[in-house]
This record gives structure tokens, sequence and C-alpha cells, in this order.
């Protein structure tokens, strides 16, 4: 049966510093142009019915360098907006709320846990009608692709929180006996 592989983007600087990056649209560094590169070596030989990727340039340069031919963007593939925690690392936020969770709270200015999961959702579906064709690829970012896994075995938006993703890592969602399952995940 065919399966969604999810595809983080390869390293930015501000991936590289732990810095919230939606919105401001960054180029990959060289490392994380090899990065992607490399994906494409893991992912050689294997055929998609579809993949569809975030707008943003470091999505759409990682599928490039993977040898991948985006077959659609999508708007929802977009990193959770962190509003007016954009290009803040998560230890600077905690300096004045020490509690705050991007899980449980969202973002002042952004979006919250509901909104990006509702916006995965969609994409999911959006993939799911393709798999009667092949495997689909989704091109994207950390924390949307953690929502996506999350989702995909109905766990809501913050189970994202529990599922580690680095930079130009492979995931895969598929089924077992009908049942949506995570097949791989953060795959190197």
């Amino acid at each position: 049966m065919a399966e969604i592989v999810l595809i983080r983007h390869g390293q930015t600087e501000w991936s590289a510093a732990g810095r919230h990056t939606s919105y401001t649209d960054l180029d990959l560094t060289p490392d994380g142009e090899e990065q992607a590169r490399l994906v494409g070596e893991r992912l050689r030989g294997r055929g998609f019915a579809a993949v569809i990727s975030s707008p943003r340039k470091r999505a759409l340069r990682t599928a490039g360098l993977a040898g991948l031919t985006v077959t659609a963007t999508s708007d929802d593939l977009t990193e959770w907006n962190y509003g007016e925690y954009e290009g803040v690392t998560s230890a600077t936020i905690r300096e004045t709320r020490p509690s705050w969770s991007l899980w449980t709270d969202g973002c002042p200015g952004g979006e919250s846990p509901r909104q990006v999961g509702a916006r995965l959702d969609r994409v999911l579906e959006e993939a799911r009608g393709w798999l009667d064709r092949g495997d689909v690829a989704l091109v994207a970012h950390g924390h949307s692709l953690r929502v996506a896994g999350a989702r995909w075995i109905g766990l809501p938006p913050g189970g994202g929180g529990l599922l580690r993703l680095d930079t130009a890592t492979l995931s895969t969602l598929g089924f077992e006996h009908g049942t949506p399952v995570i097949g791989t995940w953060n795959a190197a």
C-alpha cells in the first residue's frame, strides 16, 4: 500500500540557531544544501504520484536538490506562524514566559495548535486522495510536519511535541490493517 513521505527541509541559518522560522523566507545553508542532496540519494529510485511542497524557498530548494519534481505547493504546508516569536529562540521566550509551550499555548499574533492542526488535516486529506495512484511526498517544515505526524495517528496537534524532527530527515506515514500508523520517523 502507498505511503506518505514527509521530508523536512535542509538546514537554514535560523534552524541551526534554534530560531523560530515561519514566514521569514530563508535560503538553505551550504550544509543544508548538502543535506538536501543526501535526501535525494535516500529517495533514489522511488517514484511519487504527487510531490506537494510548502511554498517557502527552503522547502522548494530542498525538493529540487533532492531531485523531486514538485507537482503542487500548498500554503497549508507552511510552518507554524510564530507571530511575535518569529526569529526568537524558545530559551529567549522562556525568559519572560517560563512555562510557555508552543504545543499548548501557540504564539501571540500567530497560530494556535488548533489552527495548525486544521491546516495539516487538509494537507493529509489531499495526500490521501493520491494514495491510490502511489506514494506522496510532502516537503515542509519541522513543526508543521510534526503536527502532520500526530494528526495522522489520531493525536491532537499538540501531540507533535512528542515527535522530534531534525532537518533533512525522512518520515513515512502509512497503514497497518487499515489503521493509520507512523512507519518510520526522523530517519537520516
